[in-house]
C-alpha cells in the first residue's frame, strides 16, 4: 500500500472517530463469512458502524487525535474491529447477545471508549451493557422530578371527587 493511501485511510479513520461519541474495539477473528455478515446486519440495525481496521493505521489515527488514546495501544493485537456508535451501551449489548449465539464466543471485547472513559478487557462487558446514555439519564431525572407533582395532583383530584360526591349526596337529601 502506498504512503498516500495509508495517509488517506488514517485521515478517514480519524474523521470517523470524531463523528461518533463512543467506540469499541472488538476481536472478530475466527468468525466465518456467514457470521461476519450477520454481525454486520445486526450492527446496521442497531445503528452501529463496523469497520475492520489495521492496528497500525488505527494507532496512527489515535496519535493524530486530540484525545490521548495511548491506553488502548496494548490491545491493538490480532484482528481488530472498530464499532462506532452514539449510544454508549449499544455495541456492548450487541457483543453480548451475538457472542452468546456464537459457538466461538466472538466478537470479544478488547476495549471501549465510552462517556470519555476507557474500559480495557472483556471483564468490563457487563458494566458497559448497564451504562445508561445521556438521554436515558435525563429521562430518569425528569421522571423522578415529575413523580411528586403527579402524586400531589392525583391526591387533589381524588379529594375533589370525594368532596363533590359528599356535597351531591347532601343536596339530594
Amino acid at each position: 500500500m502506498k504512503k498516500e493511501d495509508k495517509s488517506a485511510i488514517i485521515e478517514q479513520i480519524g474523521k470517523t472517530l470524531n463523528e461518533y461519541g463512543h467506540f469499541y474495539l472488538a476481536d472478530t477473528a475466527d468468525l466465518n463469512a456467514a457470521e461476519t455478515s450477520q454481525l454486520r446486519k445486526d450492527c446496521y440495525k442497531a445503528d452501529i458502524k463496523l469497520l475492520v481496521v489495521k492496528n497500525t493505521l488505527l494507532e496512527k489515527a489515535f496519535d493524530k487525535s486530540e484525545v490521548d488514546f495511548s491506553q488502548l495501544y496494548s490491545v491493538l493485537k490480532g484482528q481488530t474491529s472498530l464499532m462506532l456508535c452514539n449510544t454508549g451501551n449499544a455495541p456492548a449489548i450487541l457483543i453480548q447477545e451475538f457472542s452468546k449465539k456464537s459457538k466461538k464466543k466472538k466478537p470479544a471485547l478488547k476495549a471501549a471508549y465510552v462517556e470519555e472513559i476507557f474500559y480495557i478487557g472483556e471483564n468490563h462487558l457487563g458494566e458497559l451493557v448497564n451504562i445508561k446514555s445521556k438521554n436515558e439519564l435525563i429521562a430518569d431525572i425528569v421522571a423522578m422530578l415529575q413523580s411528586p407533582a403527579k402524586n400531589v395532583i392525583s391526591a387533589l383530584q381524588s379529594g375533589g371527587n370525594t368532596i363533590h360526591g359528599v356535597l351531591q349526596t347532601l343536596a339530594e337529601k
